[in-house]
């Protein structure tokens, strides 16, 4: 037996688009809260738009057997992926080579040298930054602030956060590889 082809090409023209609309208003309430819960309300709306996009992308969503609970796995699934992600960028927003600690008096004077100029590298990397990126790098970095509360003094969202110090740390990171060149 064929199938035919909608126009669109991407699914079956029998696979009842009104199924999803059904699906959508049905659990999309409970969807929301669960994702709220596992990734924080900033977050949960997108995790939320891309579950039900998956089921929507989904091959053959006319074999699913037990669409709400797919819902929820597709949920489940990507609220740990989210996870796995934000652990994954906090782990990598390192930044020893972007705090660098002054050589002793004794120090060679090269040393001495390269720590001045990567300073003022540094230094000059930093306030090319928009305001609200500098503030939150600088509150994280030099004064040891935790991105949660970086974000709750700036009033911004966790997410935005690490926005802000990741891409602080790329233009360090950009200002280092470009002397080195």
């Amino acid at each position: 037996m064929s199938r035919s082809i909608s126009s669109r090409g991407d699914r079956p023209a029998d696979a009842k688009p009104w199924r999803f609309r059904e699906l959508f208003l049905a659990h999309k309430r409970d969807l929301f809260g669960f994702l709220v819960r596992k990734v924080g309300a900033v977050d949960a709306p997108d995790l939320l738009q891309e579950t039900f996009l998956r089921m929507v992308r989904h091959d053959r969503p006319e074999t699913i057997e037990d669409p709400p609970a797919f819902l929820k796995q597709i949920a489940v699934n990507l609220a740990r992926d989210f996870a796995r992600r934000r652990k994954t960028e906090e782990s990598h927003l390192q930044f020893g080579d972007y705090v660098i600690d002054p050589p002793a008096p004794e120090a060679p004077i090269e040393e001495r040298l390269d720590y001045e100029r990567r300073s003022a590298l540094l230094r000059t990397a930093i306030e090319t930054l928009p305001p609200r990126c500098r503030e939150a790098f600088e509150l994280h970095i030099y004064n040891d602030v935790p991105l949660a509360e970086v974000a709750r003094r700036m009033d911004i969202s966790d997410r935005m956060a690490r926005k802000h110090v990741s891409l602080a740390l790329r233009a360090c990171r950009a200002a280092l590889r470009s002397e080195a060149e």
